[in-house]
């Protein structure tokens, strides 16, 4: 390209015949590619490798601010100095999309304990219908709020199947079902939403062995 029309860094006014290497550098030409697995590593280490990356926050660094405002100090040396800007920011939308990108399964989500809405689901089958199940549900309700456990009571009027789906689309980590069944064998049922295993609990062991699956190492994971 020869004698072409350049911006001349003022509005409404260009230049004309602008040549490379006359008027200004010449550029740099490369043959340019995406790279692919397997291509050498820049610094001579190995190959590369393709990965997935999730974007959860940012980091800003010389923000216009404190120009804009004229934001100064005054340094060691008694001088006026303008003050440089940044800031952190986590996306809370983008953290939680990320939580349940990386800890699903086809049932639903499977929150860890540290990001999940409650740690504890309660699930009393026949909750209206039955005293006993609604007294042991209750106590144990109270018992596990008491000591500080974010706990969710499903006391709705619905088949377990419909209740058992829904909170495992949820992702409540810890599911506890109560029913008549179980209670006249003096039993209720643990799950562990991640395992999908389920472990008849005596029902004075309750409070004690959810509290330990909640203390277990790895449980805030």
């Amino acid at each position: 390209m020869s004698d072409f029309v350049s911006g001349a860094n003022e509005q409404d006014f260009h230049y004309t015949g602008v040549n490379w290497g006359r008027d200004l550098a010449e550029p740099i030409v490369a043959a340019v590619r995406s790279v692919v697995a397997g291509d050498p590593s820049p610094d001579g280490n190995g190959v590369l490798a393709i990965q997935r990356g999730i974007e959860v926050g940012h980091v800003f660094s010389g923000l216009p601010y404190p120009q804009i405002m004229n934001l100064r100090y005054t340094d060691e040396g008694g001088k006026s100095q303008l003050m440089l800007m940044g800031c952190y920011g986590i996306g809370v939308t983008r953290l939680l999309g990320a939580a349940i990108e990386q800890n699903h399964d086809d049932r639903g989500i499977v929150w860890p304990d540290a990001l999940a809405p409650f740690s504890v689901a309660l699930t009393p089958v026949g909750y209206g219908k039955s005293q006993q199940v609604r007294q042991v549900a209750d106590q144990l309700y109270a018992q596990l709020q008491s000591s500080g456990v974010d706990v969710l009571l499903d006391d709705r009027d619905e088949r377990p199947g419909v209740m058992f789906a829904e909170m495992e689309l949820i992702g409540i980590p810890h599911r506890i079902t109560i029913g008549e069944r179980g209670l006249k064998e003096g039993n209720i049922e643990y799950l562990n939403r991640r395992s999908l295993q389920t472990t008849p609990i005596p029902i004075g062991e309750a409070f004690a062995f959810v509290r330990t699956q909640l203390d277990a190492p790895g449980a805030v994971a």
